[in-house]
C-alpha cells in the first residue's frame, strides 16, 4: 500500500523537480551573471513551485494542522521583513513545518537555511536548495567559519524579505541525545535540559554579527508535538495519515542582542533554557497557554500547483509513451522497471534522510568539569 502511494508521489515530484531544476540551471547561467537580482526574484517564483509540492503533501494529502501561537504585532510582520530563525529540531519535518509557516507569510521562495553539506548533494531538493542559495557546512568551524561568513554577506543585497533557518541545536532531537546532552551539561555545570539539545553557539554569533545591521528581528520558534498526536514523520505524511503540530513563535530585536559575542552565546544559551521550560509547561497543558492562536488558514495554492504538475506530467508522459513506444517491447519495459526502481530508492533516501534516527548522534562529554573555553570548544565540536 505504500509503495502504491510513494511511486506516484516520486514520479511527480521527481519528474517535476527536475524541470525545475533545469530552469534554475538556466537562470542561473544567463540571469545572474547579468543581475543577481532578477535571478533571486525569477528563483523565487521557480523554486516555489517546487516545495509547493511538498506543502501540498502537508496540508492536502496527509491533513496536518500547523497551528501557530504568537502575538499578533509578530503574526503581522511575518514574511515582511529579514529574519533569522532559530527553532529547536524536534521533529523529521520540522524543516518542512518552517516551509508551511513561510508560505502561509509569503515569503516560501526566499526561506533559506544552514544545513548539512551532504543535503546538496539530494537529487532535485538539494539542487534545488543550492540554486536558492541555501548554506551547506562541514560541522568542522574550520572549514565553516568562512562559508558562513561569505554566504551570509551576499545576503546583505537580498531584495525580498528573506527567512534564514538556524538549527542551533546542531542535530535532531532523540532520547539518545538529550542523555548525551543530559551527561556533558551535568558534567560541564550548565543548566540540564529536559526537552532540547544544547546549543551550539559559534555559528548563531557569527550569524548575528555579520546579519546584525541588515535584519531586523529574531524569531525564535519552539515546535511541540500535542500528547493526543502522532509524531509526524515523511512516511506518515506519503501514507497520508495526520497529525497536530503547536508552534510558538517569539520574536527578539537584533539591535537589543549585546555586542560582546560570549554576551551573544550566553543570550542563546539562555533562549534555549526558556524553551526548555516552555516545552514542559506544553507538556503539562499541551499546549501553548498565554499566546494567540492564530488563524493560518490552508492556502490552495499548493493544490493548485500540484493539479498542474499533475497535468504537465501526465501529459508529457502520455506523449513520450505514445512517440517512443517504449512499452511494446521487452526492452523499453525493462527500462521502464528501473526507473520506476530509481525513483523508489530515491524517495526511500529521501524518508530516510528526513529521520532523526539517522541523524548524526551527539557525543557523550567526559564527567569533569571545565573552563568557559573548554566548554566552548567541547560544544562546537558535537555533531
Amino acid at each position: 500500500m505504500t509503495a502504491a502511494v510513494v511511486v506516484p508521489l516520486g514520479l511527480l515530484f521527481f519528474s517535476s523537480g527536475l524541470i525545475v531544476n533545469l530552469i534554475q540551471a538556466v537562470c542561473y547561467v544567463f540571469v545572474r551573471p547579468v543581475s543577481k537580482n532578477l535571478y533571486r526574484r525569477m528563483n523565487r517564483v521557480v523554486a516555489e513551485l517546487l516545495w509547493l509540492e511538498l506543502v501540498w503533501i502537508i496540508d492536502w494529502w496527509a491533513g496536518v494542522k500547523v497551528q501557530v501561537f504568537t502575538d499578533s504585532e509578530t503574526f503581522r510582520l511575518m514574511g515582511k521583513e529579514h529574519a533569522l530563525v532559530i527553532s529547536n529540531h524536534r521533529s523529521d519535518i520540522d524543516w518542512l513545518v518552517g516551509w508551511v509557516l513561510a508560505q502561509r507569510s509569503g515569503c516560501l521562495g526566499s526561506t533559506l537555511a544552514v544545513m548539512k553539506k551532504s543535503s546538496k548533494f539530494l537529487p532535485v531538493i538539494g539542487w534545488s536548495m543550492w540554486f536558492s542559495e541555501y548554506l551547506f557546512l562541514e560541522r568542522s568551524w574550520a572549514k565553516d567559519e568562512s562559508t558562513l561568513k561569505s554566504g551570509l554577506q551576499q545576503l546583505r543585497d537580498f531584495p525580498l524579505p528573506f527567512w534564514l533557518a538556524l538549527f542551533v541545536e546542531g542535530t535532531r532531537f532523540t532520547q539518545a541525545k538529550l542523555l548525551a546532552a543530559q551527561e556533558y551539561a551535568a558534567s560541564a555545570g550548565l543548566p540540564v535540559p529536559r526537552n532540547v539539545l544544547i546549543p551550539r553557539t559559534k555559528g548563531f554569533v557569527s550569524a548575528v554579527n555579520h546579519m546584525r545591521s541588515f535584519v531586523p528581528a529574531i524569531y525564535d520558534v519552539t515546535v511541540a508535538i500535542p500528547k493526543s498526536s502522532p509524531a509526524p514523520t515523511m512516511l506518515r505524511l506519503f501514507r497520508g495519515k495526520s497529525s497536530v503540530v503547536h508552534v510558538h513563535i517569539k520574536r527578539h530585536l537584533m539591535k537589543d542582542l549585546p555586542e560582546e559575542n560570549e554576551a551573544v552565546a550566553q543570550w542563546c544559551r539562555d533562549i534555549f533554557v526558556a524553551k526548555d521550560a516552555l516545552l514542559d509547561k506544553h507538556i503539562a497543558e499541551d499546549t501553548f497557554s498565554g499566546q494567540e492562536l492564530q488563524d493560518t488558514g490552508r492556502p490552495v495554492k499548493s493544490l493548485v500547483v500540484v493539479i498542474s504538475w499533475a497535468c504537465v506530467v501526465v501529459t508529457g508522459a502520455i506523449k513520450f509513451l505514445q512517440w517512443s513506444s517504449l512499452l511494446s517491447s521487452w526492452k523499453g519495459i525493462a527500462f521502464s522497471a528501473i526507473g520506476l526502481g530509481v525513483v523508489t530508492l530515491l524517495m526511500h533516501i529521501l524518508i530516510q534522510f528526513s529521520q532523526a534516527e539517522r541523524s548524526t548522534p551527539s557525543k557523550v562529554a567526559p564527567a569533569k568539569s571545565r573552563n568557559r573555553e573548554e566548554i566552548e570548544a567541547r560544544d562546537n565540536k558535537q555533531d
